[in-house]
């Protein structure tokens, strides 16, 4: 059985992050983590914050911080919230830790002693105002290609075409604003990925034809539109630092190297975190080199992609070492807010903090999984995720479990009832429940959440047609033994719905296993499409609790002051 690594894009730590972020990586990431878990493998879920970089030192001068202690407190204050939507990290690094230096560093020496990395004077552009040299992101303007009026010096976010700062039409710093930008010449290193380009394309062939074609299409255009030479230094005061012992000239210029060359390094860099700051962890090197045994799985969004797909492993390839590189990758399209984009840096949209002062963890992460942005960008509306919560949530889940155990309670009592040996009827339900459970495994085997999310709802909703079929509470009058029967299997259903539901909404999950077994916090493992077709998970005579409301519906009044607080437009 394969080891499965599973990264997700490293969030910036230029502020608290929105549910485009979430759902465009981390969250699909550990719905797919937990279920890997349940099914028995050995998994390590590694994700970290991306402290280096233009967005760090703007953020942390708005914020009148030095950048190391900025970073230091977002890393805490974004750690706080990935922790209350129940991410399930076996490791949150940070890319400013010495773990990631020492092994950039490394990989920098590796590329240069195979002939991958040589110096070149370029000219760059200087603020006159902000008397400094300007690294790509600090400098804005228009993209050539769409017209988008900010586009970045190294990339448009809107078209993600790659860009130099010399092509943005009517340039200024991102720091001043200033349009007094003159090009001055320095000395920077450049990663030879030309040379590098038919091993990787190779690589992608053998590779890629098994990814989403999001993914693959994204890939391949860069390699189509020619693999070109890449700068991997910056005039930055923070950042892995370029060392002294191989360009003496550079580190004493004061040097960094360019983040989108040491934050995918940085999944490294927190494996090795993560078995330093415990002994008792594996050796990390295992997961990463030489590890023939390891299953890796990239989760990101689409403007992610080509750095993952082409210019990291360009860098592993370059290296000549048998580090790991990605086996699947898993792309997102974007989460849109009423047609606009999220932005963090705009503050357009929702944002994981507000969510989670809203509602529960658990609201948010079905909603955003069963409308997963993967074959196109999809858009958030407060009437769309209040139907959702509303119907999938409230009435079909909720609302079953919340009947069964209160209308049981009040005929027989708090402990799981006998009645009559299963029927028919209980026959072709668990039929029903272990063919919609196999197409649900077969959805998260593929990593098509929105497909398994309808699939689980399919789950919950075949309780709630075989409820009506029966109808215990007509049931009982006639025939208390049937009724029993139709309880407690409805019961076993409850506890089912336990233990499959746990990747998407864990803390319900485990609310709805405590029913029956208060106090135990163990992960569930997995079902069996055996024990899923016999639904006899719980026996006659357990003890059972009613579990508060599991889930609330949103009213009219909410719908309102949520519409007026975060525009809706």
């Amino acid at each position: 059985m394969a080891r499965h690594l599973i990264t997700s894009a490293l969030p910036y730590i230029n502020g608290i992050k929105h549910l485009g972020n979430m759902v465009g990586s981390m969250l699909p990431a550990d719905v797919y983590s937990r279920y890997l878990r349940q099914r028995g493998h050995d998994v390590l879920y590694i994700c970290a914050t991306d402290e280096h970089g233009t967005p760090a030192e703007l953020a942390a001068k708005a914020a009148g911080l030095p950048v190391d202690e900025f970073c230091a407190q977002q890393h805490v204050a974004q750690k706080a919230i990935y922790d209350g939507f129940e991410l399930s990290f076996d490791y949150f690094g940070r890319s400013s830790s010495e773990q990631n230096r020492e092994i950039t560093q490394e990989f920098a020496r590796e590329l240069k002693a195979n002939g991958f990395i040589e110096e070149r004077s370029i000219r760059q552009v200087y603020s006159v105002a902000d008397g400094r040299f300007l690294p790509d992101r600090y400098i804005e303007g228009t993209c050539p290609h769409c017209g988008y009026d900010k586009a970045r010096g190294d990339q448009c976010e809107n078209c993600t075409r790659l860009l130099d700062p010399t092509d943005l039409i009517n340039p200024r710093s991102a720091i001043s604003g200033s349009t007094e930008l003159e090009v001055r010449e320095t000395t920077h290193l450049f990663l030879l990925q030309s040379k590098l380009a038919g091993e990787v394309e190779a690589w992608i062939d053998e590779h890629g034809k098994d990814w989403p074609t999001l993914a693959s299409s994204i890939a391949r255009k860069w390699l189509t539109e020619g693999l070109n030479d890449r700068a991997i230094t910056r005039d930055l005061d923070w950042g892995v630092p370029v060392p002294a012992d191989v360009w003496p000239e550079l580190a004493a210029e004061g040097k960094v190297f360019y983040v989108w060359f040491d934050a995918p390094i940085e999944y490294i860099g927190a494996t090795k975190e993560w078995s330093d700051e415990d002994p008792a962890n594996r050796d990390w090197k295992s997961w990463w080199y030489q590890a023939d045994d390891v299953r890796y799985t990239e989760f990101m969004a689409k403007d992610n992609v080509p750095f993952h797909t082409v210019m990291f492993p360009a860098t592993i390839i370059g290296t000549r070492a048998p580090w790991k590189k990605v086996d699947f990758v898993k792309a997102f399209n974007w989460l849109n807010y009423y047609g606009g984009k999220f932005s963090t840096s705009q503050q357009h949209g929702i944002f994981t903090n507000a969510a989670l002062e809203l509602l529960p963890a658990d609201y948010w992460r079905y909603f955003l999984m069963a409308n997963a942005p993967e074959s196109d960008d999809t858009s958030f509306s407060w009437e769309i995720f209040s139907s959702t919560v509303n119907k999938d949530l409230a009435d079909t889940l909720g609302n079953f479990v919340n009947r069964v155990l209160t209308f049981s309670t009040k005929r027989f009592g708090e402990s799981v009832p006998a009645g009559s040996p299963a029927g028919e009827a209980e026959q072709r339900l668990g039929e029903e429940i272990a063919g919609l459970l196999a197409e649900y495994q077969d959805h998260l085997d593929t990593l098509q959440f929105r497909k398994a999310a309808q699939a689980l709802r399919a789950l919950w909703s075949a309780g709630n047609s075989y409820l009506e079929t029966k109808a215990p509470w007509m049931e009982i009058k006639t025939d208390e033994a049937g009724a029993a029967l139709t309880l407690r299997t409805a019961m076993n259903l409850i506890h089912l719905y336990g233990t499959v539901s746990a990747p998407f909404i864990p803390a319900t999950s485990a609310t709805m296993r405590a029913v029956f077994a208060p106090g135990v916090t163990e992960e569930p493992g997995w079902v069996t499409a055996e024990q899923a077709a016999a639904l006899d998970f719980v026996a006659a005579g357990t003890p059972f609790t009613v579990p508060p409301v599991l889930f609330a519906k949103i009213t009219d009044e909410d719908l309102a002051a949520w519409r007026e607080r975060f525009g809706a437009q």
